[in-house]
């Protein structure tokens, strides 16, 4: 019964952000938004992701504004964008949906930003071939934080995905088990103006669009940076 209750509340929760169709305009703010986001975060003093996760990056997820509320059912839901490494820089980006919730008597909300990176070969390009579920379909763990700290975990043997949050300033690994990611096709259709396989974008066969190109390269500075600082 508490199940059945939850599906509902979290589908009438996230309907109208699932729903909403979004334009060119909306979907390169949400890539700008993105690119304010990693910049940021990249640019914080000691609270960042370390040097030795961004020289083994595949993929990077941005998703800004991730929206968490709650009223008697938590829910969150957000859209961002995915670019991956490739054996001539990083990809044109491709656009995601992220959704997820927990029953429990709760009422509030939050937004925050929200960046997942993928650290082995079985990058996003494989993941996103279906819907998959973090921490059923994909293993993933909260990244650890400091710009040249060692990641004092076993996430190069156990991690697929290490996943970071930033809400009210503070940035942090974030625990985000039972949240689905999907491909967002048709937002991805209307950027491109006609339909794209995500695999073959994010493999780096599809050039990169005038409007991502700031993001791809912000992207590409930070993590070849880290690179050649190895």
């Amino acid at each position: 019964m508490k199940k059945a209750l939850a599906s509902v509340c979290l589908s009438i929760l996230l309907t109208p952000a699932v729903y909403a169709a979004s334009t060119k305009e909306d979907l390169q703010n949400r890539i700008d938004s993105a690119k304010v986001v990693m910049d940021q975060i990249m640019n914080a003093d000691d609270r960042t992701i370390p040097t030795d996760i961004l020289r083994s990056a595949t993929c990077v997820a941005v998703v800004p504004g991730m929206v968490k509320g709650a009223f008697l059912i938590g829910a969150q839901y957000g859209q961002g964008v995915v670019t991956c490494r490739t054996g001539h820089g990083w990809s044109a980006p491709v656009f995601i949906r992220m959704a997820g919730g927990s029953f429990g008597f709760q009422i509030g909300g939050q937004s925050t930003d929200l960046i997942l990176v993928a650290v082995n070969d079985r990058g996003m390009q494989d993941l996103l071939k279906d819907k998959f579920k973090i921490g059923a379909d994909a293993s993933a763990a909260a990244g650890p934080v400091g710009r040249a700290g060692q990641a004092d975990t076993d996430w190069k043997m156990n991690a697929e995905l290490l996943s970071y949050s930033r809400a009210k300033g503070l940035f942090a690994g974030i625990d985000l088990d039972g949240t689905s990611v999907s491909q967002n096709k048709e937002d991805t259709q209307v950027y491109y103006g006609h339909p794209e396989e995500f695999g073959n974008v994010l493999k780096g066969n599809v050039p990169v669009p005038a409007g991502a190109v700031p993001f791809v390269r912000d992207v590409a500075h930070h993590f070849v940076k880290a690179k050649e600082t190895k």
